[in-house]
């Protein structure tokens, strides 16, 4: 097989529930079980930090890595989903896992795949904690997938556990209350782990208490921690600083418990996290005149910070490509979109993406104006022709809609 044969395999015999939504969902962890089972548990060889949360996973999960990274550890790094390479979901110190790496894997493992019947996701898990197992890493960050108590990354246990936060998302595998959601996400809390919090919320406050109490684990709330209240850092967007203060908690946490990490390394960390872990996603600054940042925020709680950060931007008109999936209520999301932008509406090209005339016609109901373009590319040109440069260009709604403009 070669590497492009590889990666056919994976997208379209095991679809991505990124592309097809529901259909390549697995609840429970019978799979990911059995084929570790068979590789020798690879997972069990890991000294591991799990990270859970409905936004900011991405990002602490990085911060976390360059932090380590500084510190002199080798640190590999598992997240989800990918933009434009699928070796980005898989990295040690910031390298992508290599081409032959993930070749030789599938082709080694294939029927053993077809056997149990393994989805793209159970897959990809194992071959992480496979690549970091052969690789000797000092430390795996492992990003949980959806949820977590029925993620395929929680056969893992881990020397701490964080969770950045809850907001709506998913809520046909999680559950439609906050509460319901913590309850999922407090699924990776293990016997006598510590665990973090990025943030104190009312509803999922007493969920997060009750685990930790079940389990023994010491559990400390970031921000009602006493940490610095601005971190330096070369990710851009204000929303970043309540990350940095979950990452700068958890790393302290495992600083307490063992690990080796000057107070100087976190600031090198926190200023070097792009550098070292080779982190996207979030207000990329893409070009200065026009202003154009592309943002990957497509869920409630994303994009209130979104928003926010729209407000705190200058500009003088706002060009926004959006585009989104169909299988999500996206009225909420609507309506936490700026009324005064110009709206491009696209869909990416994904079997889950929703047709751009159907978007244009319930962004109407939320007095969003715009119009529809045939792809994500059409609506980034329109934007960027009628742009003046005082004007920003936004693109967002999607990571999928990100990643064909990368």
């Amino acid at each position: 097989m070669t590497y492009h044969d590889t990666l056919k395999y994976l997208l379209e015999q095991l679809p991505m529930f990124q592309r097809v939504g529901a259909a390549a969902y697995r609840n429970d962890l019978t799979n990911i079980t059995k084929l570790c089972n068979i590789l020798g548990n690879p997972q069990k060889d890991l000294k591991c930090v799990h990270v859970a949360g409905t936004n900011g996973k991405g990002s602490v999960t990085h911060i976390i890595a360059s932090v380590l990274q500084e510190a002199g550890y080798t640190v590999g790094v598992f997240v989800s989903p990918h933009y434009k390479d699928y070796r980005e979901r898989i990295k040690i110190n910031g390298k992508l896992i290599s081409k032959k790496f993930v070749t030789g894997f599938v082709e080694e493992n294939k029927e053993k795949f077809k056997s149990i019947n393994a989805s793209f996701f159970e897959i990809s898990t194992a071959m992480a904690f496979e690549y970091f197992k052969q690789k000797q890493v000092d430390y795996a960050i492992i990003e949980v997938g959806m949820g977590g108590r029925l993620d395929s990354t929680n056969i893992i246990t881990p020397i701490l556990s964080v969770i950045t936060n809850i907001s709506l998302d998913h809520q046909q595998f999680l559950g439609n209350t906050l509460a319901k959601i913590a309850a999922e996400k407090a699924g990776i809390i293990k016997n006598n782990v510590p665990v973090v919090i990025g943030e104190t919320q009312k509803q999922t406050k007493p969920m997060f208490l009750k685990k930790a109490k079940a389990t023994g684990s010491k559990i400390l709330f970031a921000d009602q921690e006493d940490t610095s209240p601005a971190f330096k850092t070369d990710l851009k967007g204000d929303f970043q600083q309540k990350n940095l203060a979950t990452a700068f908690t958890a790393l302290f946490l495992l600083k307490q418990t063992g690990t080796k990490i000057k107070l100087t390394y976190f600031a090198k960390g926190f200023l070097k996290v792009a550098k070292n872990t080779s982190f996207m996603g979030r207000w990329m600054v893409m070009n200065k005149k026009p202003l154009t940042i592309f943002d990957s925020a497509h869920n409630q709680g994303g994009l209130q910070e979104l928003k926010q950060e729209i407000e705190n931007t200058k500009y003088k008109n706002l060009h926004f490509v959006y585009g989104t999936v169909a299988d999500k209520d996206i009225s909420p999301v609507l309506s936490l979109l700026p009324k005064n932008a110009n709206y491009y509406f696209c869909k990416a090209d994904i079997p889950r993406g929703l047709d751009a005339k159907g978007l244009k016609q319930q962004a109407a109901k939320h007095k969003l104006k715009g119009e529809a373009y045939p792809s994500v590319k059409d609506a980034f040109r329109a934007a960027r022709s009628n742009a003046g440069k005082k004007d920003m260009v936004l693109v967002s709604g999607s990571v999928f809609v990100v990643a064909e403009l990368l």
